[in-house]
C-alpha cells in the first residue's frame, strides 16, 4: 500500500463528509427572499382612499410631516437597563456594583421635567442580535434570519425597500456619521459621510472621538436633514471590560454629555432618537436572544411636544412577498388580510366621527397590534421552512461516511487488502461529465447538489468493488469491533447531543466523561496485567493470558500519571465560560485580557505567570528533544527550536506586555506601541511559518557522525588487585594481554596506509517521526496562542501537560507486534478526541456566537483589513477551533508513542549466565533501542496502521456531527432549535471540517519525515558504494 493512496483515500472520505454537511445545512438554514420591490408616494400603502392625504405636497408622502428634522444618535449596545437612574436604594446594590447604572442622568432628567416632549420605550430585537443583522432589520422593517449571522464580516449592500432610499429619493439630505458597516450597506446614499473602522473591539474611542469632531459642526452647520451617529464605545467596552468594569461608566458618562450637546442644538421641528440595536450578555458579548441581548433602549425627544400618528402599514409587503415567494400559508394571509381591511376601515371611521374617539380607538390598536404578530409570525415561520429532502440526503450521507470508514478501518487489516480508487476516479469522472453536459445544455447547477452527486457517485461503485472481495468473507458482526466500553461511551455522545440540557452543559459532562475514561483506563491495565511488578508477570490471571512482554509502566507510575491527569483536567475547569442559559453560573474572570484587570499589582502578577507559562512551554519542548537526542541533531528546524522559539517567546511577551498596559502609555510613545502592536504579532507568525517551513525541508532531526576507517570494537582491559592467583586467572589475563598487543601492531601499520572507506554513525534514528510531530505543533501553539487572551497561556501549557500524560497512559495499553501489523485501539482514538472537545471548553469557547472571540481578528491588525474578509475570518476561525487543530494535527502520536515508549527501561544489553572470565572478556556496549524504527522494517503494516488511524478518527468526529445533524432535523419544531441545536450543529460542523484538514496534515508530515528517511538511507548507501 502505497503512502499516497492512503492519503487520497482519506482526502476522498473527507469529501463524502463535506457533502453530507453541505446538503444538510442546505436545507436546514434558509435565507428568505428579499424583495427589490421600493414604495413610491403615487402608491397608497392600503386598500382604498387614505383621509390623510398630503400626496401631492413637496418633502411628504402619504402624511404630513410632523418634523422637518430627525438627529438618530444610535449607541451600539445600549441595553434597555443602562438608562435606569441607579437603584442605591436597593440593599446589596450600589454603584460600585452596578457601575453602568445613573450614568445617562440626562435622560431621567428630560422626562421628569418634559414628559409631553419625551419617551422612553423598551425595544425588543429580533434575534440574531448582531449588529450589521439589527442595521438591516432597523432600516427595512424585515426580520433577519439565522443564516445571515454570518455575514458579520462582509456586510452587502441592501436591495430591499429601506428607510434611506426613501428618504434621499424624497430629496432629503442624509449625512451619516461612525461605524463603517454602513458604508456596506448603502453605497453612496449619503450626501456627506464620516466613516471610521468599527471592527476592532479592543479600541474603545477612535470611533467616538471621530464622530465628536463632526457631530456639532455639522448640527450648526444646517447642511441636513437626517443626521445619523453611530457610537461604538459602548459596545467595545463590554466587548473588552464587560458591563460591570469602570470603563463602561466612563463611556456612558461621555453619552450622557453627547446627548446633552444635541438636546442643547436641537430646534423645534427636529426630532431627536437615541437607540441602541440591542443589549449585551453579562461578559459584554451579543449575537443570542437571551433577554439582556434583545433588550435594548429607544428614546424619543422634541422641543415641542409629541403626539401619535397612524401606525405604519405592511399589508402591501405582505402581498407581494407572498406572489414573490408562494410560500405562505394562503388561508392565513386571507385572515390577516381581512383583518387589516377592518382595522382600516374602523380607523376612517374614527377620522370622520371623532365620538367615542378613545374607545374607538384602542380598538383599531387591538386589530393592528393583532395584524402585526400575525404577519410576524407567518414570516418567521416561512423563512425557518425546511427542505426535508436535503435534510434526509444529507444526514444519510453522513452516516453513509461514517459505516464506510466503520468497515475499511476493519478490511485494512484483511490479508491482500489494497486500496482500489479506480472505482472512486470513474464515478467521480461520470458526475463531472453529467455536470458538464448540463452546463452545456444551459440549465441551472446548485453546486451543493452537485457535491453530493459526486460524493454518491464515486461512494456506490466503490462499495460495488470493494464488498465482493472483503466484506464478503466474514460476518457483519466481525466487521465492528469496537470494544463495549468505547462503544457505550460512543452511545452515550450520541444520544446526549439530542438534549438541550446536555448541550447547554456540555463542558462539565466532557469534563466527568474524560475523567471516567481515564479511570477505565487504569482499571483496564492493571486488570490485563499490563501494570504488575515483573515479578507477578509469570502467574496466570483469570479470564487473561499471560503477558508476553514486560510492562512500560508499573502500577504507581500508571496511577501516578492518571491522577495527574485528573488534576489538569480540574485546573482546566478554572478557565470556563458559562452558558447564556444557566444565569446562576459565574464565568472565569481570567479569560478576559489582561488590559481589562483592575490594579497595577495584580495585572503584573498575572503578566509574570503567562510569561512564565510560556518559558515552561519552551523549556518542556526542548528538554524533551533533548531527553531523545534530537536537540543534539545538526539540522535547521532542530537550530531554529534552540534560536527560533525563544525569539517567538520574547515577542509575545512583548505583546501581550504592550497590550495590556496600551491605555496606560504615554501619548509621546502611543505611535511606538502602535506600531509594535502590529509587528510583533506578525513577527511571532512569521517565525512560526518560517519553522514550520524548515522542517518540512528537512524534517530528519538525528545526529550524524562520520569517521574515516572502519570502526574496531577495542578489547577492554580489566585490572587486577594483585598477582593471579588461580589458573582461571591466567587463561582471561594472558589472551586479553595478546590481543591488546595485535591491536597495537595492526594500528601501527595501518597509520602507513591510506584512509579507509566513510563510516557513518547516526543516532537516535528512533524518534525521528515524533520529534518532528512535536516541533510541528510547538510552532504551531505560538501563533495559535497569541490570539486568545494572555492567561489562556496557562491553558495552552495545561494542555501540552495533557496530551503527553495521555499518551504515556494509552501507550502502556497499546501492544506493539513485531513485524505488526501496528494498531492503535479505539479507547485512544476516543480519549484523543473527547481531550479535544475538552480543550475547546478550557479555552473560553461555547458553541453560540455570543461567545465568539472576535478581538482576534484584531492582532497584528489593530486598524483592520480594509475590505478584505477571508483574513479576519481565518484569524477568529483559528482562534475558535485552535484545540480541533492541534489535536487532529498531533493524531499520529497516538501510533507512534509506544514505540518511543520502548526505551523506557533500556540500558545495557543484558549478558546470558555463562562463566565468569567470558563475560569479563566481552565488551560493555550499549544497545540503543529500534523504538520507531521498527515501524520501517515493515512499511506496508505502517502505512495501514495510519489509514486505520485516520478512518477511526474520523468515524469519531462523523458520529458527533451525524447525531448533531439527526438532533437539527427532528427537532426543527422545538423551541431551543435556533439558540441550542442550530449553534452547536454550525460549530460541530466547523470543528469537523478543520480537525479532517489537520488529520490529513499530520499524517502527511509523518508521511515527509518517512520519504526523506528513506532518502536518507539511499544517500548513505550511495556513499558507501563510492
Amino acid at each position: 500500500m502505497q503512502k499516497i493512496s492512503v492519503l487520497l483515500f482519506l482526502v476522498w472520505i473527507c469529501f463524502l463528509f463535506y457533502a453530507g454537511i453541505a446538503l444538510f445545512t442546505s436545507g436546514f438554514l434558509l435565507t428568505r427572499l428579499e424583495l427589490t420591490n421600493h414604495s413610491s408616494c403615487q402608491e397608497p400603502p392600503g386598500p382604498g382612499f387614505l383621509p390623510w392625504g398630503s400626496q401631492g405636497e413637496p418633502r411628504a408622502c402619504w402624511m404630513d410631516s410632523r418634523f422637518s428634522r430627525l438627529v438618530l444618535v444610535l449607541i451600539d449596545a445600549l441595553r434597555f437597563d443602562f438608562v435606569q437612574p441607579q437603584r442605591s436604594n436597593v440593599p446589596g446594590e450600589t454603584s460600585v456594583s452596578l457601575p453602568f447604572l445613573g450614568k445617562l442622568g440626562s435622560l431621567q432628567r428630560i422626562l421628569e421635567i418634559q414628559p409631553h416632549h419625551a419617551r422612553l420605550y423598551q425595544s425588543k430585537a429580533d434575534p440574531p442580535t448582531t449588529t450589521m443583522q439589527r442595521l438591516k432589520a432597523l432600516t427595512t422593517g424585515s426580520l433577519p434570519t439565522f443564516i445571515d449571522a454570518g455575514s458579520n464580516f462582509a456586510s452587502y449592500a441592501i436591495v430591499e425597500d429601506n428607510l434611506i432610499k426613501q428618504l434621499t429619493s424624497a430629496g432629503r439630505r442624509v449625512v451619516f456619521m461612525g461605524d463603517d458597516t454602513w458604508k456596506d450597506l448603502f453605497p453612496g446614499a449619503f450626501s456627506q459621510a464620516f466613516f471610521f473602522p468599527s471592527f476592532n473591539v479592543r479600541d474603545l474611542h477612535t470611533v467616538d472621538n471621530g464622530i465628536l469632531e463632526h457631530l456639532y459642526p455639522t448640527m450648526d452647520s444646517g447642511e441636513w436633514d437626517v443626521l445619523i451617529a453611530h457610537f461604538l464605545g459602548v459596545d467595545h467596552c463590554g466587548h473588552k471590560h464587560g458591563p460591570h468594569h469602570p470603563e463602561m461608566a466612563k463611556k456612558l458618562s461621555q453619552m450622557d454629555q453627547v446627548i446633552q450637546g444635541v438636546v442643547e442644538r436641537l430646534e423645534n421641528d427636529t426630532l431627536l432618537v437615541v437607540i441602541g440595536d440591542h443589549g449585551m450578555t453579562k461578559n459584554g458579548d451579543h449575537g443570542g436572544d437571551s433577554e439582556p441581548e434583545i433588550s435594548a433602549a429607544l428614546f424619543l425627544y422634541s422641543p415641542s411636544a409629541l403626539f401619535h400618528k397612524a401606525p405604519p402599514e405592511v399589508s402591501r409587503f405582505l402581498h407581494t412577498y407572498s406572489a414573490a415567494a408562494q410560500d405562505l400559508q394562503v388561508t392565513e394571509i386571507h385572515r390577516l388580510h381581512n383583518l387589516f381591511s377592518k382595522a382600516s376601515a374602523d380607523y376612517q371611521r374614527l377620522l370622520q366621527s371623532p365620538q367615542g374617539a378613545e374607545a374607538a380607538l384602542q380598538t383599531v390598536i387591538t386589530e393592528l397590534q393583532q395584524f402585526l404578530r400575525g404577519v410576524r409570525a407567518l414570516c418567521i415561520e416561512s423563512w425557518a421552512r425546511f427542505s426535508l429532502v436535503r435534510m434526509a440526503g444529507g444526514a444519510a450521507l453522513l452516516a453513509a461516511a461514517c459505516f464506510l470508514c466503520l468497515l475499511v478501518s476493519q478490511w485494512a487489516t484483511s490479508p491482500g487488502f489494497y486500496l482500489c480508487l479506480v472505482p472512486v476516479a470513474w464515478g467521480l469522472a461520470g458526475v463531472i461529465l453529467c455536470a458538464g453536459l448540463l452546463a452545456i445544455t444551459g440549465l441551472k447547477l446548485d453546486p451543493v447538489v452537485l457535491g453530493a452527486m459526486a460524493a454518491v457517485g464515486s461512494l456506490v461503485p466503490f462499495l460495488w468493488k470493494a464488498w465482493p472481495g472483503w466484506g464478503s468473507k466474514r460476518p457483519l458482526a466481525a466487521l465492528l469491533p469496537i470494544p463495549g466500553p468505547v462503544l457505550l461511551f460512543l452511545f452515550i455522545r450520541f444520544a446526549a447531543l439530542f438534549s438541550d440540557s446536555f448541550v447547554v452543559a456540555e463542558a462539565r459532562a466532557t469534563r466527568f466523561l474524560l475523567g471516567s475514561f481515564i479511570l477505565l483506563l487504569v482499571a483496564q491495565l492493571h486488570w490485563e496485567g499490563k501494570l504488575l511488578p515483573p515479578k507477578l508477570l509469570t502467574i496466570p490471571r483469570l479470564g487473561f493470558s499471560t503477558p508476553t512482554a514486560p510492562p512500560r509502566h508499573n502500577s504507581m507510575q500508571a496511577l501516578w500519571l492518571g491522577v495527574t491527569l485528573l488534576l489538569c483536567i480540574r485546573l482546566a475547569e478554572f478557565f470556563h465560560r458559562c452558558p447564556e442559559e444557566t444565569p446562576v453560573c459565574h464565568s472565569s474572570p481570567w479569560l478576559s485580557p489582561l488590559a481589562s484587570t483592575v490594579g497595577g499589582r495584580a495585572k503584573n502578577l498575572w503578566y509574570g505567570a503567562c510569561v512564565g507559562a510560556l518559558v515552561a512551554l519552551l523549556v518542556a519542548v526542548r528538554l524533551w528533544l533533548r531527553r531523545y537526542g534530537n536537540l543534539k541533531s545538526p539540522e535547521p528546524p532542530v537550530l531554529f527550536v534552540r534560536w527560533g522559539l525563544p525569539l517567538m517567546v520574547l515577542g509575545t511577551a512583548a505583546y501581550w506586555a504592550l497590550a495590556s498596559g496600551a491605555d496606560e502609555a504615554p501619548p509621546r510613545l502611543r505611535a511606538l506601541v502602535a506600531g509594535a502592536s502590529v509587528v510583533l504579532p506578525r513577527a511571532v507568525a512569521g517565525l512560526a511559518a518560517s519553522g514550520l517551513m524548515l522542517l518540512l525541508w528537512r524534517p530528519v532531526t538525528v545526529l550524524v557522525k562520520a569517521t574515516m576507517g572502519t570502526p574496531r570494537t577495542r578489547t577492554v582491559l580489566t585490572p587486577f588487585s594483585g598477582p593471579p592467583t588461580s589458573q582461571a586467572d591466567l587463561d582471561y589475563v594472558v589472551p586479553q594481554i595478546y590481543r591488546h598487543m595485535q591491536e597495537e601492531f595492526r594500528d601501527r601499520l595501518e597509520r602507513n596506509k591510506s584512509q579507509g572507506p566513510l563510516t557513518v554513525a547516526a543516532y537516535k534514528l528512533g524518534s525521528v517521526y515524533s520529534a518532528a510531530m512535536v516541533t510541528a505543533l510547538t510552532f504551531m501553539a505560538f501563533p495559535l496562542l497569541l490570539l486568545h487572551a494572555e492567561r489562556i497561556s496557562l491553558v495552552f501549557l495545561l494542555l501540552f501537560l495533557q496530551s503527553f500524560l495521555l499518551l504515556h497512559l494509552l501507550a502502556a495499553g497499546i501492544p506493539i507486534t513485531i513485524p505488526g501489523p501496528f494498531t492503535v485501539p479505539w479507547q485512544a482514538v476516543s480519549a484523543w478526541a473527547l481531550m479535544a472537545t475538552q480543550t475547546f471548553y478550557a479555552t473560553g469557547h461555547q458553541p453560540v456566537f455570543p461567545a465568539i472571540h472576535w478581538n482576534a481578528a484584531f492582532v497584528g491588525f489593530p486598524e483592520g483589513h480594509g475590505s478584505s474578509t477571508w483574513l479576519p475570518a481565518l484569524l477568529v476561525g483559528a482562534n475558535t477551533f485552535a484545540s480541533h487543530l492541534l489535536f487532529a494535527v498531533g493524531c499520529p502520536l497516538l501510533l507512534l508513542w509506544p514505540f518511543l515508549c520502548e526505551s523506557q527501561g533500556s540500558g545495557k544489553r543484558r549478558q546470558p549466565a555463562g562463566n565468569e572470565a567470558e563475560a569479563r572478556v566481552r565488551p560493555e556496549e550499549e544497545e540503543e533501542p529500534l523504538m520507531e524504527m521498527r515501524l520501517r522494517d515493515s512499511p506496508h503494516h505502517f502505512n495501514t496502521a495510519l489509514l486505520q488511524l485516520g478512518l477511526k478518527y474520523l468515524f469519531v468526529l462523523g458520529i458527533q456531527i451525524l447525531a448533531c445533524a439527526l438532533s437539527a432535523s427532528i427537532l426543527r419544531r422545538h423551541l431551543m432549535v435556533w439558540k441550542v441545536f442550530a449553534p452547536k450543529f454550525i460549530f460541530e460542523a466547523m470543528g469537523f471540517i478543520v480537525s479532517s484538514v489537520g488529520l490529513c496534515l499530520g499524517l502527511a508530515l509523518v508521511m515527509r519525515v518517512d520519504g526523506a528517511v528513506s532518502s536518507w538511507f539511499r544517500q548513505l548507501v550511495l556513499a558507501q558504494q563510492r
